[in-house]
């Protein structure tokens, strides 16, 4: 029988990423994947569009959710969810708000700076679902005022520049009790980028059911350390590309696990 892979980190162009739903299914089937989650940030407007293209692949309803713990920045991965919940949608739409008054803000941040765009020209970059400082580095670097996308958050728009502005703080364990709500799988997303391994515990202790393992930012080294701390703490392992559709950077199904992992994820939900 022939080996079936996964990729369980996804973005569409409802949230940050390039690709629209129709071309990541596209995409995924000439990479001879099996099954596919798009993780897009704070929205799930991608999946029905999805499940409407996928027909010999599967689809696992997912999202993304941005918490913050001990100042550090923390994404939780919510798969298997009901993401037609009303409830649960309805939250997502208030954090979609959060998010557009944030870009808001930095663009008057920027304006301040003697740097002239426009919020609309935002909006119209992210063409559709939720906004974020991907959009806006889009726009800057459109308009001459950064030569990279890695410049217009170093430069401006990153945690520490002169232009930021603080998310809406949602912390792990709230993140963590919605994606539970409406029957999700908890993951904690890329644990490498939080650079705080005691963090992980903590986040046990809160309800965290797996960690992404694999992904593609980190030495074969980490990947080592992450698979030694899921087995330490029986987490279920998950990874994926993380692709947003950039060319040549962390293209769909560069990496892929085994699909022998989301059959795990679907026993622990038995076993609720």
């Amino acid at each position: 029988m022939e080996t079936q892979f996964a990729d369980l980190h996804i973005h569409s162009s409802f949230s940050d990423g390039f690709f629209t739903p129709k071309e990541i299914v596209n995409k995924a089937n000439e990479k001879k994947l099996s099954c596919i989650a798009v993780t897009d940030h704070d929205c799930v407007d991608a999946i029905p569009h999805l499940f409407r293209y996928a027909s010999s692949l599967e689809v696992i309803p997912a999202v993304e959710l941005t918490t913050e713990l001990d100042d550090k920045e923390i994404h939780i991965l919510g798969y298997f969810i009901d993401h037609q919940e009303e409830s649960f949608v309805n939250r997502l739409k208030e954090f979609c708000r959060a998010r557009e008054k944030r870009i808001y803000r930095m663009v008057e941040k920027l304006n301040a700076f003697g740097i002239n765009i426009d919020y609309k020209e935002v909006v119209t970059e992210k063409r559709e679902g939720s906004v974020g400082r991907l959009h806006l580095a889009q726009v800057l670097l459109k308009r001459g005022y950064v030569r990279s996308i890695s410049e217009a958050f170093s430069r401006y728009i990153g945690n520490h520049a002169p232009c930021y502005v603080q998310r809406f703080r949602l912390l792990p364990h709230e993140a963590i009790r919605m994606v539970k709500e409406v029957g999700g799988v908890t993951v904690l997303a890329h644990p490498y980028k939080m650079n705080k391994d005691e963090l992980i515990e903590k986040l046990v202790k809160e309800g965290i059911e797996g960690i992404e393992v694999y992904h593609p930012d980190q030495s074969s080294l980490i990947t080592e350390h992450y698979l030694y701390l899921a087995r330490r703490y029986s987490l279920l392992v998950t990874g994926g590309s993380d692709c947003h559709g950039i060319k040549g950077k962390r293209e769909l199904g560069s990496i892929k696990i085994s699909y022998e992992w989301v059959k795990e994820m679907k026993e622990r939900i038995k076993e609720r």
